[in-house]
């Protein structure tokens, strides 16, 4: 019961998080381009190889969806004052909107996630939440 249970909820979640991140204004883009633009972030400018890093892609990956994304005017790309050789990326307004839109959604996620638990419930959703990761990162364990 359980399982069954918790596998349609993960492949619920995964397809409302994809239609709910992505609103009218933001229709030209998918929800892996939103993950990419979060992690950009709305910070000083990001080297393509430090985003590739934290979203666990490889540089080749990330310039094609870097490409799309300058096209479509919501990132920047330019080249290192001090290393010619290194790529930097930031938001253009556009980008900067849908950044403050997805992040919003996250935090109407963890609200709506832990409305109504207590402390202890919460812990015990977060440790699970921890187990799944794991699992992700190695699911060979």
């Amino acid at each position: 019961m359980h399982r069954d249970t918790l596998i349609h909820l993960l492949r619920e979640i995964r397809h409302l998080e994809e239609k709910s991140v992505i609103s009218d204004e933001f229709r030209d883009i998918s929800g892996n381009d939103m993950r990419i633009i979060e992690a950009i972030g709305l910070d000083a400018p990001r080297s393509m190889s430090a985003v590739a890093r934290d979203l666990s892609v490889t540089v080749g990956t990330l310039t094609i969806a870097i490409n799309n994304l300058v096209k479509k005017s919501y990132v920047r790309r330019v080249r290192s004052e001090k290393d010619r050789r290194v790529v930097l990326i930031s938001l253009m307004e556009k980008g900067e909107r849908a950044c403050h839109h997805y992040r919003d959604f996250y935090d109407r996620l963890v609200q709506a996630t832990l409305q109504g638990l207590d402390e202890e419930q919460a812990e015990v959703l977060i440790r699970a939440l921890i187990n799944l990761r794991s699992f992700y990162k190695n699911p060979d364990i």
